[in-house]
């Protein structure tokens, strides 16, 4: 199984590095994990929006779904084709946001382009030669991690989530967790993001083999983490890692 690193800046995207998104490829099977702004023209580098088996969205923050309005127009007025609707697999709600940017028409074209399906709850399916599996997280609002295996490899993505027992679940035994650590510290107000420390616990906890860190905006986050997991990386855009 391979993961490429599309972009992982936190919450605007950034000269070479747009935000959240990642393609997870085992054979012939290919899925968009997170559509978070630039990540459309990063993917593809690797593979054409048209050729994809699934789109997966951890939520709906625009960080982590933008491009899903870029996505719909290349596959509604450009020279893509597809030989049916794109799953796209997302948090309740996300249509009713794209509705909201594109217009009422919409509604009834986005079918012809996605075949959505909602995630409520801990959930499994299989997409081509991936088994995903999916829970809910803690971010204050509906929000998804995912956990990937193929070939014996397990893969296991937090999206965005404060430190949970659900994703110590999620990424139980994963050969590599990749985790986001968009806090520097906590807030008073209650915690929406890992910390470096947070995701060194939980990889700690899970015991994951791999920590990659993403969605980082802490510039000592590697070192913070290292004190807690010994096996650290920071995800950079353009990067492909065996799992």
């Amino acid at each position: 199984m391979k993961l490429t690193i599309l972009g992982t800046s936190a919450p605007y995207p950034r000269p070479d590095n747009p935000c959240s998104g990642y393609l997870v490829q085992q054979g012939q099977t290919s899925i968009w994990v997170d559509a978070g702004t630039g990540t459309l023209a990063e993917l593809q580098r690797h593979i054409p929006l048209s050729d994809l088996d699934a789109i997966w969205i951890s939520h709906a923050h625009a960080d982590h779904t933008a491009d899903l309005l870029t996505a719909y127009y290349a596959l509604r007025f450009a020279d893509l084709r597809l030989p049916h609707p794109l799953p796209l697999i997302g948090p309740p709600g996300l249509v009713d946001r794209m509705v909201g940017f594109l217009g009422h028409r919409s509604a009834a074209e986005i079918p012809e382009i996605f075949d959505t399906t909602e995630m409520r709850g801990w959930h499994e399916i299989v997409v081509g030669e991936l088994a995903l599996g999916w829970g809910p997280l803690d971010h204050g609002l509906p929000a998804f991690g995912l956990r990937v295996e193929a070939a014996g490899a397990v893969l296991a993505y937090s999206g965005d989530s404060a430190y949970c027992e659900g994703l110590v679940e999620l990424a139980e035994g994963a050969d590599l967790f990749l985790c986001e650590a968009g806090a520097s510290v906590h807030p008073s107000d209650g915690a929406v993001h890992c910390t470096p420390e947070d995701a060194a616990r939980l990889a700690t906890a899970a015991g994951a083999k791999r920590l990659l860190l993403t969605h980082v905006n802490a510039p000592d986050a590697r070192e913070r983490a290292v004190a807690g997991f010994p096996s650290v990386e920071l995800a950079v855009p353009g990067m492909t890692i065996e799992v």
